[in-house]
């Protein structure tokens, strides 16, 4: 198969060439960089440079490859996530998402693509009851923080789009391992070694984790199904903040990581912050199991922090 890989250079996009090109396809990635194209090129890819917001170059990069399948891993997350500035800092990643989703999925219409696969997020669900483990079927956040509002009609746009032309959305939990942000190089690595990544109130939000290296492998097995498809990319084991940040500060040998009242988080972090700390809830991976036929090689993070974040 044909592979159109928009953001060949991200994190996933890393982790997901070599798997594209073991499993015998032949992979065409997409990138904005000359440098990075340079990169790909030199490492055997097909490589094309295009501005994702172009929609005439993009609609050209797309036509002249000639895909079976385009994968849309397009994002641009800061290397540090402050909360208190997160509409201004995320504003190119909201686009990519919105607009950028619209042309690339554009382009892939025009070029008669049967195949179209995009990332998504699984933290972007309406708030359940306490406990609740949300499942593909369940909406998406109907009335976010005023910080997060953009975000989230950005991730709601995409994710229409790429139904609409009955495309599969993975929904990945958040990124940990080599080159993301929860790793020993990335900025959670750096705060909980400075003891500035606390455990806010009860520390009772849930976070679902996923390696990245079992994010792109469910990219792949994502390559076999029908769309219109949603699934949960996630591991295991839903991770209580109380709990999984004192255990990513002892994988780091890092001190003991700080309590913090909500109040006073609140300052420092908004309270979009705080909610993400205080009353996130996870998501199942049990139809991506199921109808993938993926299992995650770290299927709690637990273990991946201690072993696997590069």
């Amino acid at each position: 198969m044909r592979v159109f890989l928009a953001g060949a250079t991200g994190v996933i996009g890393r982790c997901l060439l070599p798997m594209l090109a073991r499993a015998g396809h032949e992979v065409i990635g997409m990138t904005r960089s000359a440098e990075r194209a340079e990169r790909l090129r030199t490492a055997g890819v097909e490589a094309v440079l295009a501005d994702a917001l172009d929609e005439a170059a993009v609609r050209a990069a797309v036509l002249a490859a000639r895909p079976d399948a385009v994968v849309h891993q397009l994002t641009s997350i800061p290397p540090r996530i402050n909360p208190r500035t997160q509409a201004r800092d995320f504003e190119l990643n909201d686009r990519l998402r919105d607009e950028g989703t619209r042309i690339l999925v554009g382009a892939a219409q025009r070029a008669g693509v049967s195949r179209i696969l995009a990332q998504s997020i699984a933290f972007a669900y309406e708030p359940g009851p306490p406990g609740t483990l949300h499942g593909e079927q369940d909406p998406l956040v109907r009335e976010p923080p005023a910080s997060f509002r953009r975000s989230a009609a950005a991730v709601a746009s995409l994710e229409r789009t790429v139904l609409e032309a009955r495309g599969v959305v993975l929904r990945y939990g958040y990124f940990y391992g080599p080159g993301s942000a929860i790793s020993r190089d990335g900025s959670f690595g750096a705060d909980v070694r400075r003891r500035r990544l606390p455990i806010v109130g009860s520390g009772g939000g849930v976070w679902s984790f996923i390696h990245i290296e079992d994010a792109a492998r469910a990219t792949l097995a994502a390559l076999s199904a029908d769309g219109p498809a949603v699934y949960n990319i996630v591991d295991d084991d839903p991770a209580v903040v109380r709990e999984w940040i004192p255990a990513l500060a002892e994988a780091l040998a890092a001190p003991r990581p700080l309590r913090v009242p909500a109040a006073i988080a609140r300052l420092a972090a908004g309270s979009y912050g705080v909610a993400v700390m205080r009353s996130s809830q996870g998501a199942s991976n049990e139809r991506a199991k199921r109808e993938l036929d993926w299992t995650p090689a770290y299927p709690s993070w637990r273990a991946g922090f201690r072993t696997a974040l590069g």
